[in-house]
């Protein structure tokens, strides 16, 4: 989530869409996706909407029951239609008390048809893990686990302000797999000031030796406004090099796929079968809804999002009246765009049929350039698809295509 809200539209009190539009998706796919907010501290390189959780026990409570209240909404909403994926993130979900998945989960079926085969995943940090929770999340419904290790170094681990140590994460694997979870993915992060080559190759190699199903690995971000920024202002900490940053892509992709791993999506690497079906949600265009502070969602071509402060997306539902804080109507071309950015980071590759004219005639310099090709898919449509040299420079490809 980024720190501030787009500009857009004074929502609906209601938070109904424009008219029709809810009728001509009824049967399509859903995916929620349920922020919780709370952490035990916030790390230095955090920009996400997240605060660290009180001491007593009121916050979670109060917030769980405006969940509740807002899965209602959306049902309403949207009406009971096929829930393929749910996704909590954060934060740091696992602060959440077990019986807390368990009664979401159970609103979430009361409200809308659940698939038996929906993938549910839960975000966790090492250290809000233990045999007894990881069991009970199971227990409660939960049948994904993505651990935010991040690194495998004490030293990196310190820079970015995480709590567990390096093995933790790698218990926190074998536990999850005893307590019957059969997809299990891992988080990285590349680029941490001071972090060097064999510093990322451990990393690499101890989150291959957990056998992990599925792996993201994302460069560091310097966000404006946080401690890690502050320190690199200050000369405490060297900023992340480019340079540096693609050859630790590059060790990532070689070793990721010496692994079994196959990237799908340019951070994201899985097993057959285990690409995250949340996550291909977003990047297809599909609907899914926010719940909770400061999510965003995006329906029938209508995007919106929540009040970001707790207690002012609180308030409105215990009234009974939406949370969200503005919206907007996407034009044709808006979504034309996005498909176009989001569908060429897939390694599907992106339809050639979307791109206007003049933006066809540009596929041959990006191909001679050695950053992308063109195949022919099983339905008969075009993918442009980026090589690996292209995955290195998706950004500068996408404006280079683009009108």
């Amino acid at each position: 989530m980024s720190s501030q809200p787009p500009p857009g539209d004074e929502p609906p009190l209601d938070g109904a869409l424009p008219a029709g539009l809810a009728e001509q998706r009824r049967d399509e796919p859903l995916a929620l996706y349920l922020h919780i907010p709370w952490c035990a501290v916030r790390c230095g390189y955090c920009d996400f909407n997240t605060y660290v959780l009180p001491e007593h026990g009121q916050a979670l409570a109060a917030y769980q029951t405006a969940l509740l209240a807002e899965i209602e909404l959306a049902a309403t909403v949207l009406g009971p239609r096929p829930v393929t994926s749910v996704y909590f993130g954060g934060g740091t979900p696992t602060l959440m008390p077990v019986v807390g998945f368990a009664t979401l989960i159970d609103r979430i079926r009361q409200f809308f048809a659940l698939a038996p085969t929906a993938e549910i995943s839960t975000e966790a940090n090492p250290e809000s893990l233990s045999p007894a929770s990881l069991a009970g999340l199971r227990q409660a419904g939960v049948n994904r686990l993505s651990l935010g290790m991040q690194s495998a170094v004490p030293a990196v681990l310190q820079v970015l302000d995480r709590r567990h140590t390096p093995g933790r994460a790698v218990e926190a694997v074998a536990w999850a797999r005893q307590a019957g979870f059969d997809q299990v993915s891992l988080d990285l992060m590349y680029g941490t000031p001071g972090e060097s080559a064999a510093d990322w190759l451990t990393t690499l190699d101890q989150a291959c030796a957990c056998q992990p199903d599925h792996l993201s690995a994302y460069s560091l971000i310097v966000e404006p406004g946080t401690r890690l920024a502050a320190r690199i202002e200050r000369g405490e900490l060297a900023a992340p090099d480019e340079d540096d940053l693609a050859d630790k892509y590059l060790m990532a992709d070689d070793r990721l796929g010496q692994a079994g791993l196959t990237w799908y999506e340019l951070s994201n690497w899985a097993r057959p079968e285990s690409a995250c079906q949340h996550n291909l949600a977003y990047w297809r265009s599909g609907d899914w809804w926010g719940l909770g502070a400061g999510a965003h969602s995006h329906a029938a071509g209508v995007r919106w999002w929540n009040w970001r402060r707790p207690a002012a997306y609180q308030e409105p539902l215990l009234r009974g009246l939406s949370p969200a804080q503005g919206r907007e109507v996407v034009t044709a071309e808006q979504h034309r765009l996005e498909r176009v950015l989001l569908e060429l980071r897939l390694s599907s590759g992106l339809d050639v049929g979307l791109l206007t004219d003049s933006e066809r005639a540009r596929i041959a310099g990006i191909v001679a350039a050695g950053q992308a090709t063109v195949t022919t898919a099983a339905d008969g449509s075009q993918r442009l698809q980026l090589t690996r040299t292209g995955r290195l420079l998706a950004d500068a490809v996408v404006r280079d295509l683009t009108d």
